[in-house]
């Protein structure tokens, strides 16, 4: 956690699909913190330390039995709150080891699971990711992005990159337009209104959309990410991202697109938007890593901005030790060209 600030830990983080944890734990790393994620045959899901205290063994390559967790190797065996409940070969009569594993607390909303690693702190994920209901959503997908969080936050809130690495697809550098964007803080995060921006000039806006009423980008929490448009007709499109760091220049990316009021089945979502998307994401992981590794070619240079770089300290406040910035009272309002 070298150079990141510690209060994130207060925060939830998207850590795995739904899907995916089904009869067998699964290994997760956040903050470069090893966890062992389970569901239990009631249903209810779990998160410990990915270790056993008896040899050290990864209790994600354990299994499940009435019990509880059981390890691979000795067979010592886990209940729900982390407490030894069976070590074989012990007799009955015997008092077990008074040892533990460590737990996170963990939460499943809307597809995805989500654990805060701090014993105490927020006390549910963003407000964004219950007004995202399941009923709306198209897909959910998930990757990983050799970026920094810090870096691939800013990469998905920030339009001005979307020329050159997205041409085309969602705008055309040879057709940009005024544009007045007010961030305003939130108490959760910032939003982000971009006035004057209702289309936009790439493919996808002229295959999939219609005149909007509004374009707002959304931060919560210390990564969940929400790009918003509103149309004339009264339907909604949310595309949302949630940042989990797993270390310092590996963060995994959870996404979704939900729709609201408009005709878009799943899947038609599927087999004609997804694959413009997918391209998209596939140029953003890409320009993420070349950045990434020539950042560490230059491990001492420092980045020059303008103002048009407006998110960019929010950010560093919530992630970077001795950062601060005062956050204005009033809403800032920056002219850009997009």
């Amino acid at each position: 956690m070298s150079g990141w600030n510690k209060n994130v830990l207060s925060n939830w983080f998207a850590v795995a699909r739904s899907e995916r944890l089904m009869g067998k734990p699964i290994a997760v790393t956040v903050l470069d913190r090893h966890i062992a994620l389970v569901r239990f045959k009631t249903g209810n899901i779990a998160a410990f330390e990915d270790r056993c205290p008896h040899r050290q063994m990864p209790l994600s390559q354990g299994r499940l039995t009435s019990k509880g967790l059981t390890c691979s190797y000795h067979g010592w065996t886990f209940d729900s709150d982390g407490r030894c409940a069976l070590v074989p070969g012990m007799s009955a009569n015997e008092c077990r080891p008074d040892v533990g594993i460590r737990t996170y607390e963990a939460k499943e909303i809307d597809g995805l699971i989500w654990i805060r690693l701090a014993t105490n702190g927020m006390k549910a994920p963003p407000t964004m990711v219950d007004e995202c209901h399941s009923e709306a959503r198209r897909f959910l997908w998930q990757s990983v992005w050799h970026a920094n969080i810090v870096d691939a936050i800013e990469n998905f809130l920030d339009p001005l990159h979307t020329h050159l690495v997205h041409p085309g697809l969602v705008r055309n550098d040879s057709k940009r337009r005024r544009v007045e964007a007010v961030l305003s803080v939130t108490e959760e995060g910032f939003c982000v209104d971009y006035q004057g921006s209702k289309d936009q000039t790439g493919i996808l806006y002229r295959l999939f959309e219609s005149s909007r009423i509004s374009e707002k980008a959304y931060f919560a929490g210390a990564g969940s990410a929400q790009i918003e448009y509103c149309y004339e007709n009264g339907s909604e499109i949310r595309i949302t991202l949630h940042f989990t760091p797993e270390s310092v220049n590996r963060t995994h990316v959870f996404a979704s697109l939900h729709v609201k009021q408009r005709f878009a089945p799943k899947w038609a979502v599927r087999l004609f938007v997804w694959p413009f998307l997918k391209k998209v994401a596939r140029q953003d992981a890409h320009i993420l890593k070349l950045q990434s590794e020539n950042m560490s070619r230059f491990p001492n240079a420092r980045n020059a901005s303008s103002k048009l770089d407006f998110i960019r300290p929010y950010l560093e406040e919530i992630w970077r030790e001795n950062e601060h910035i005062d956050f204005p009272g009033e809403a800032k309002r920056i002219e850009l060209y997009l």
